[in-house]
């Protein structure tokens, strides 16, 4: 795919408008924020950069990017890659440099995956980076899929039905972390990269661990979209239509409180649900 052809045109015009409705439908970006973008190297995080920056053109508020990297030292970084992109995109930015790859190989024993840990630690270096540089919002590169695989890890391996939000406060309670590329699928995103040509640097400490769980959650997540994608679709669109009554959690709807009242408002759940609507699709599709 080249740039100048029209598949790109709309694949490029698709992402930004994703983005877009993403950003306005979490109040991601507010005026005068200055917004720390998260840059690994890799495929999302360019991508969520460009289509930041094309944003930041066209937005009716002001807003600031300013990017960082943290080079883990992992043996083998190309160090010089990301200062010479942006800096020839004009981008500001700091390399944060923090030994964790070091610390996370001491830890965790030969085997054992370090994706938790890495990102334990990464995430404070990122949170107390924040706050050096004054920045009002943390943007990380996860996207579409990321949040579904989330949901299915939860959901199969934690017992509990949660993912990562497209906007939260972060865990120090001081940082307001956000994801612009929520509603980007994966594959979109990679198709983008690589027209575009972003100097994509591979994550050696964890990215080639051949046994992760979420790795499994994708095969299946894959393997469900080949077979019918509204599947798919339909997960993603269900995280925003929760009916806590219709659910087993006592925290979240009181089952000792209900009342009967002739013609009043239904609580709780009913006897029968509404007649399925014929076919597939309907609303499943309305966030993608």
């Amino acid at each position: 795919m080249h740039t100048g052809s029209r598949r790109f045109e709309i694949l490029e015009k698709n992402l930004r408008r994703q983005t877009g409705k993403a950003v306005i439908d979490f109040n991601m970006i507010e005026e005068g924020d200055r917004v720390m973008v998260c840059l690994s190297g890799g495929a999302d995080s360019y991508t969520m950069l460009e289509t930041l920056r094309y944003l930041q053109k066209v937005a009716p508020i002001n807003f600031e990017l300013f990017a960082v990297n943290l080079d883990q030292k992992q043996p083998g970084f190309p160090e010089e890659v990301l200062p010479r992109y942006l800096d020839g995109i004009g981008m500001p930015y700091r390399i944060v440099e923090e030994d964790t790859y070091s610390i996370v190989k001491e830890k965790v024993a030969p085997g054992k995956t370090t994706c938790s840990l890495c990102s334990r630690l990464r995430r404070g270096i990122l949170y107390r980076t924040a706050k050096e540089i004054g920045a009002t919002k943390i943007a990380l590169g996860h996207h579409r899929d990321d949040i579904l695989h989330t949901f299915m890890l939860n959901l199969f391996y934690g017992g509990t039905v949660k993912t990562m939000p497209p906007k939260l406060r972060a865990d120090d309670g001081e940082n307001v972390v956000i994801r612009p590329l929520a509603y980007c699928k994966e594959s979109d995103i990679k198709k983008y990269a690589a027209a575009m040509g972003f100097p994509i640097i591979p994550c050696t400490l964890c990215g080639t661990q051949p046994n992760l769980q979420r790795q499994a959650m994708r095969e299946m997540a894959n393997a469900w979209e080949a077979k019918n994608p509204l599947w798919i679709k339909s997960m993603f669109t269900a995280m925003s239509n929760l009916v806590p009554s219709h659910m087993l959690d006592r925290e979240l709807f009181d089952f000792n409180s209900f009342t009967l009242a002739e013609g009043g408002a239904v609580e709780g759940d009913t006897l029968f649900d509404p007649a399925e609507p014929q076919g597939q699709g309907g609303a499943v599709i309305r966030l993608i």
